[in-house]
């Protein structure tokens, strides 16, 4: 997917500027050093090209500011929680249930320079107060007060994720995909209730003190007006952070919020954004036609099923993603379980159990063990050659040769089985009954796979003793 603009296109292009780290719209400056509300020092180079985007003046910060330590409305306003292009949000006290809530307020002239945006800050309000979902801010209320529009939602006493990757660099591979994990089924909660994200980004998911990701801002996008371009108009949302067919006036979906979600997710593997370009136009030309920089270059150790998944939200081709934000948490959540290895899940299952020894095997395990009347039986425990998301944990043992005798014994065997099935298989050569059960991959654990092996262990030497009376397996 490339976007082909002409020459006076790509000059209009320049008109908007944003901090790679925060992602807030900066009005053009000569040799700006750092951003203005985040203190990242980036090169942001010589755009002096006039800005149309709603960028939050000094001026219009000063005079929302103001309201520190007064009383507003029903609340009163203790101090600056964090800022964005889109308002600034305080710690405030309310009055009557005497509890400390975050008010987002917007500054009149913010909101008189884009008239269209407080009708859809307040719809976006009202459909967001609807959501109930333990990774999403509750909005308890949407109002007007002295001229100020405000939001009222709950107070989450600790840091957005998008400062913690600031302060303290990259996430480990399975901290980073269980957040995102749980991100992706707070977004999925409201793509159920049919509204979008639309800006989703570190900033915008807050983390409490117990490493709980909840989202905020649901709707409430930054609009960015581009001058002689008319596919790409009216951005909505942060452009590094954009699903490349956005860029050519195809409307909002689910699976732009899983673009979205992807670039939130290598930032948080690698403490660095895909497509770090600060002026719009070098972002649309980045995100529609470059390849995505390989996540392994500051994060060495990456599984490979994560790389895989990454990958995956972040391809340039919305029927290539997962299609909603509810189908990426199953693939993130699959590539989660993936990330404890087989041996370490034996471990758990078999390191106090005597009579029960294990090696590498193949695409898994070879597990022997010994029963208490002395017969032994070998089970087999590999990972299935599927894609992360539909990978199975097969679990095997060999019964006896498939001679034809047995047939029929083994086919009234097979309808009396409950879990797994007695099956034929080709091994070394020669046909065999094998006793097989499989699990899903993501989901199994220690408890599951002890279970599962001593159950088909038994099945297998029990099928053996009644068709050959033998002990061979």
């Amino acid at each position: 997917m490339s976007t082909d603009y002409g020459p006076g296109q790509r000059t209009q292009l320049l008109a908007a500027v944003f901090c790679p780290s925060c992602g807030v719209a900066i009005a053009p400056q000569p040799d700006l050093a750092e951003c203005p509300e985040c203190g990242s020092k980036s090169h942001f180079g010589n755009a002096h090209a006039k800005s149309q985007s709603s960028a939050l003046s000094a001026t219009d910060a000063k005079e929302v500011d103001a309201l520190i330590d007064t009383d507003f409305d029903e609340y009163h306003i203790e101090k600056l929680l964090g800022a964005g292009a889109m308002g600034r949000v305080y710690l405030a006290r309310h009055r009557g249930l005497h509890r400390s809530v975050a008010l987002k307020i917007l500054p009149p002239r913010l909101a008189a320079c884009d008239p269209g945006f407080v009708s859809r800050f307040t719809n976006e309000g009202r459909a967001a107060a609807a959501l109930n979902h333990p990774n999403i801010i509750t909005v308890h209320r949407i109002g007007e007060a002295d001229g100020f529009h405000f939001l009222e939602t709950e107070f989450i006493a600790g840091q957005s994720l998008g400062q913690l990757i600031r302060d303290s660099g990259p996430l480990s591979p399975e901290r980073a995909t269980a957040i995102a994990v749980r991100i992706a089924e707070g977004v999925a909660a409201a793509h159920a209730c049919g509204i979008l994200h639309r800006d989703l980004k570190p900033d915008n998911v807050l983390m409490t003190h117990q490493g709980i990701p909840k989202v905020a801002d649901f709707g409430l996008a930054n609009r960015v007006h581009l001058r002689g371009v008319d596919a790409v108009n009216d951005l909505v949302g942060t452009p590094a952070f954009m699903a490349p067919e956005l860029f050519q006036g195809t409307p909002a979906a689910p699976v732009s919020d899983v673009y979205s979600l992807g670039v939130c997710y290598y930032q948080m593997l690698t403490g660095h954004l895909p497509f770090p370009q600060v002026i719009v136009s070098e972002v649309i030309r980045a995100a529609t036609q470059d390849r995505v920089p390989s996540p392994r270059k500051w994060c060495q150790k990456l599984p490979l099923e994560m790389s895989e998944c990454l990958y995956t939200l972040l391809d340039k081709a919305p029927s290539n993603r997962p299609a909603t934000a509810m189908d990426a948490a199953h693939l993130l959540q699959a590539v989660l379980g993936q990330s404890e290895d087989l041996g370490t899940l034996l471990q758990s299952a078999f390191g106090r159990y005597p009579g029960i020894t294990w090696k590498p095997h193949g695409n898994g395990f070879r597990v022997d063990l010994v029963f208490s009347n002395g017969r032994k039986q070998t089970v087999f425990v590999e990972n299935s050659d599927h894609a992360v998301a539909e990978r199975l944990l097969r679990i095997r043992s060999l019964c006896a040769k498939a001679e034809p005798a047995y047939f029929e014994t083994a086919l009234r065997l097979n309808a009396e089985i409950l879990h797994g099935a007695l099956s034929i298989q080709e091994i070394d050569g020669e046909a065999a009954f094998v006793m097989v059960d499989s699990y899903p991959r993501a989901t199994v654990d220690a408890e599951e796979i002890r279970r599962s092996v001593l159950e088909v262990a038994q099945r297998a030497d029990a099928v053996e003793l009644l068709l050959t009376q033998r002990d061979q397996h």
